[in-house]
């Protein structure tokens, strides 16, 4: 009997690992869709960079929309749609749209997100409806934020290892020269996962943070700005962790869930 039970254990276990291997072979990849263009920034190259990258790292298929050529007005035509982000998985905010300040089309954006929508908010996102008078879009992303610093190397402390998102981020990654975003206020929602000095400022702001925002999950960073420092390892590894937890596809050792690691 003994024998009997032990080799049932193992049949057990070799079904299980089966099931678990036919369900990560047959994971759908996530459907992203990148938000893009506006002023100040190459998002031309920027928009390569985070697509390629990101699919290099986890099982992510993507749509781009790119709009408004350098302009900081721009209404983006998608989200004049009133279920725009229904066919996605998550969302990516890589855009520079200040001026907008239409509170209807915004609420139009930002309540896809409330309502459940995984986002991850890029830069210059943080300054998008920058005019608008409510506050909706700062509670979304999690801070507030009118302006940035001049540039100038940045050393990014880790503030959570623990975390999944941050735990195999350095302790310390310094950069180039880069814009450090002055953040005005953190959101109750926003936790903040590491933060950078500013020298005009003398004093320190979160420039990678997890925010909760209505039913959905929201992934900030104010990096980067230039487009070589998009290309670092430690920054695509970052921003794609930071996606897969928004969808909640990030185990507990930081790596992606079963099925979401990249394509072999």
């Amino acid at each position: 009997m003994p024998h009997l039970a032990r080799l049932a254990a193992l049949t057990i276990a070799i079904c299980l690992f089966a099931s678990a291997s036919v369900h990560a072979e047959d994971a759908k990849p996530l459907k992203a869709l990148l938000i893009t263009g506006g002023c100040c920034h190459d998002y031309d190259t920027q928009k390569v960079i985070l697509t390629e990258g990101i699919t290099a790292r986890a099982n992510v298929e993507w749509t781009i929309v790119h709009e408004g050529g350098k302009s900081t007005d721009h209404r983006v035509s998608i989200y004049e749609k009133p279920d725009w982000a229904d066919p996605y998985d998550v969302i990516v905010h890589n855009e520079c749209f200040a001026m907008v300040a239409d509170e209807k089309f915004v609420k139009n954006v930002a309540d896809a997100h409330r309502n459940g929508k995984p986002a991850v908010v890029i830069h210059c996102t943080m300054h998008t409806f920058r005019d608008l008078e409510s506050d909706m879009w700062r509670e979304f992303l999690g801070a507030t934020t009118k302006r940035h610093e001049k540039q100038h190397p940045l050393e990014i402390k880790n503030l959570r290892t623990d975390d999944t998102v941050m735990s195999k981020f350095p302790e310390v990654w310094k950069t180039g020269d880069e814009e450090l975003y002055v953040i005005l206020k953190q959101w109750p929602s926003m936790t903040p996962l590491a933060e950078a000095y500013g020298v005009d400022t003398q004093a320190s702001y979160p420039v990678i943070w997890k925010n909760t925002f209505g039913k959905g999950r929201v992934f900030g960073t104010t990096l980067v700005h230039h487009s070589h420092h998009m290309k670092e390892p430690v920054y695509l590894d970052l921003v794609t962790r930071g996606l897969l937890w928004s969808c909640d596809k990030l185990d507990d050792k930081g790596e992606p869930a079963a099925g979401y690691g990249p394509k072999k």
